[in-house]
């Protein structure tokens, strides 16, 4: 299963702060040894100001071993500074404790009205915008998150987009709404980041294609817990081109998320032509089970090499941090379109053989079949003496499509060629008559 596991590659585009879930995940799979995780914890968490966390796992790792002196040192010393980044923000500290100040700064929501009440009404300079800063990094770094948040909220509201640390602010909301898993706000942040990202305010190019791919992985997070998430990853990931283009270049193993999304929603099957466009032009950077599995039922129209697929891709979903909640969606999905697909090329179909197809007992495949022509309202009778499933109107196959399309390009490559001759010809005729004249 370590073949297909893609913590590796999505760790490089996140937070230190955002791998601990998968990390997490990885140890209750146990696809790793334990103990490298652990120490791969470790290794990250002394990066942090999590020291609780930190001597936690390395009791587990070391259980032989005191815990060394200079950890506890070190959390003195984080105490310490934590109450001196407190002491230095203090007044912004006393005015967001205040509900009747914070009610009146959410009604307001204009920078500069914000400041000149802030600046009536209290000790509050701007300049100390840059201590809350600074505390919600250090919150954050101990691992308070929604401490963290709700600095952060501050700093949007009272400075403008165009401050040094606005894009900054707009990172550290995010991770930190979605380590508290506040899946709302968190969408609010992604769109609140893409529109910051897209309005070119940073300017440099690479850099830019950066932060979007960074928004990319983060924004997983969020799509695959938000309720409105299937629809939006697709608009997102395969609809924006400057999005896509990141995946093309950067991060083509996110085209197992995007394929996962349009196989679980039903509502889209309209995108899967403009998908499996991306995949094929994107396979010989990438692949996997779940985008082998579209190829070989939509290019190739291979069923047994679909249903081989359709295992395997189980087996990744069940072993994917993002993945597993949908899993039997996806089977559900998946077996499906094989049906969908198989219907489209046979107008009588054997139900033995469509249970091998999918993967499934006879008598099981058979109630499937009922309830889906029941639910879908599919043209198709089960004759259950023959064991045969019985379309009501033939469609056209993929051959015959091919065959139709030809046909037309064939006429319209004629229409066009006649239509450059007669062009040639007229103008090899004003020229002859300008000769002439």
């Amino acid at each position: 299963m370590a073949k297909f596991d893609l913590t590796a590659r999505i760790g490089q585009y996140l937070d230190r702060h955002l791998v601990f879930p998968l990390l997490e995940f990885l140890s209750a799979k146990e696809i790793y040894d334990e103990n490298e995780l652990l120490q791969a914890k470790l290794d990250i968490l002394s990066k942090t100001n999590m020291i609780d966390y930190a001597i936690d796992i390395r009791k587990q790792l070391y259980p032989n071993f005191e815990v060394p002196e200079e950890l506890n040192e070190r959390r003195n010393r984080v105490l310490q500074e934590l109450g001196d980044l407190e002491d230095n923000a203090s007044v912004i500290l006393k005015l967001m404790s205040d509900d009747d100040t914070m009610e009146t700064m959410e009604k307001m929501r204009d920078s500069k009205s914000l400041n000149h009440f802030l600046l009536k009404e209290s000790d509050f300079r701007v300049e100390m915008m840059e201590s809350l800063v600074k505390l919600a990094k250090y919150r954050y770094e101990c691992g308070t998150y929604s401490v963290s948040t709700s600095y952060l909220y501050f700093y949007m509201l009272v400075m403008p987009p165009t401050d040094r640390n606005y894009l900054d602010v707009l990172w550290g909301k995010l991770a930190s709404e979605i380590l508290v898993q506040n899946w709302e706000t968190a969408l609010e942040d992604v769109n609140k980041l893409r529109e910051y990202i897209d309005s070119n305010a940073i300017g440099n190019t690479l850099q830019v294609l950066q932060q979007r791919t960074w928004l990319i992985h983060w924004s997983l997070f969020v799509f695959f817990n938000h309720v409105k998430g299937r629809d939006l990853i697709i608009e997102m990931f395969l609809y924006r081109p400057h999005y896509l283009n990141a995946i093309q270049t950067m991060c083509p193993h996110i085209l197992r998320y995007l394929a996962t999304a349009v196989i679980i929603n039903r509502s889209r099957r309209s995108t899967l032509k403009d998908l499996v466009k991306v995949i094929q032009q994107e396979s010989y950077t990438y692949r996997d089970p779940i985008t082998e599995f579209l190829e070989h039922l939509y290019v190739n129209f291979d069923f047994d090499g679909a249903r081989q697929k359709l295992q395997e891709c189980q087996t990744v979903v069940f072993n994917d941090f993002f993945l597993i909640a949908l899993l039997n969606e996806f089977v559900e999905n998946a077996r499906l379109m094989i049906f969908e697909t198989f219907c489209r090329i046979h107008q009588c179909i054997s139900i033995d053989m469509l249970a091998e197809k999918l993967n499934m007992k006879a008598d099981v495949a058979e109630c499937w079949i009922v309830n889906l022509i029941r639910n879908a309202r599919l043209d198709a009778k089960i004759d259950s003496k023959l064991g045969h499933v019985v379309m009501g109107g033939q469609p056209a196959s993929p051959y015959q499509q091919l065959v139709e399309k030809i046909e037309t390009l064939s006429v319209r490559s004629e229409a066009l060629e006649n239509l450059i001759e007669r062009k040639l010809k007229a103008k090899n005729q004003d020229s002859v008559s300008i000769v002439w004249n």
